[in-house]
């Protein structure tokens, strides 16, 4: 699973030089699809339910699954969650990151760190011993401090062999409660955060998932491996760390 993470975090670094005005959501799926086939892995989410493209790409108030489009060019200003699923030797790898399209607002600015920073908090708790619900609610504390809310309807995911496994990790939730965390299990720990109404809908596609309220949305996950005294999340690019 690390090599798989391994390359995910590399698959990250080399679509960021390509989110730009102009460029078409679908031209970073193609590149995320080339980058992870030349080196000897599968894009997972390509055909996985009937998704068309190699990775999810969400603008602005789309929370998930937004699909690649020619249609689709980013604009300055916007914001852009790429959600990426790698397999490698039969293990998966799962991770997201929002991304700033040119110069944009302190407000967006804000929404992306608070959402990023959320999964950190929530990283705190990952250890032999703790709760789930105890990653649940770092990350629900710290988000809602920041006047945000988050999405019910999406949770994280056990991931390993298969893209979701057990158990799944609600982004809301109760100290002391759910399942308990042994080191070896494998957890995709993904805030998805919405600057207004916690509420979705999915569009027609059966796919893309909006805010109903139309505000900016942002998301931000990685896959994480319980460790003897700790957590290792194996999908951070070199250097990457919360604030």
């Amino acid at each position: 699973m690390k090599e798989a993470g391994s390359l995910l975090a590399e698959v990250f670094s080399l679509l960021e030089k390509d989110i730009r005005p102009g460029v078409s959501t679908l031209t970073l799926s193609q590149l995320a699809d080339k980058y992870i086939e030349e080196r000897g892995a599968v894009a997972a989410s390509k055909g996985y339910g009937g998704f068309p493209e190699a990775i999810c790409t969400s603008v602005n108030e789309v929370l998930v699954h937004g699909i690649p489009s020619s249609k689709k060019i980013l604009k300055d200003g916007d914001i852009i969650s790429l959600d990426i699923v790698v397999k490698k030797n039969g293990y998966h790898a799962d991770a997201c990151r929002t991304y700033l399209v040119g110069i944009g607002s302190e407000e967006k600015k804000r929404l992306i760190e608070v959402t990023k920073n959320a999964f950190f908090e929530g990283l705190k708790e990952v250890k032999p011993g703790n709760h789930l619900g105890d990653v649940s609610a770092a990350i629900q504390e710290y988000v809602e401090s920041h006047h945000y809310s988050l999405v019910r309807e999406f949770t994280g995911h056990g991931i390993g062999k298969e893209m979701h496994e057990d158990p799944s990790i609600p982004n809301v939730g109760k100290r002391g409660t759910g399942p308990l965390l042994l080191e070896g299990m494998a957890l995709a720990i993904e805030p998805m955060v919405l600057e207004g109404s916690p509420k979705v809908r999915i569009l027609g596609d059966g796919w893309t998932t909006v805010s109903r309220d139309g505000k900016m949305t942002a998301h931000y996950e990685n896959t994480v491996i319980v460790t003897k005294d700790g957590a290792e999340a194996i999908t951070l690019e070199e250097g990457e760390k919360g604030a």
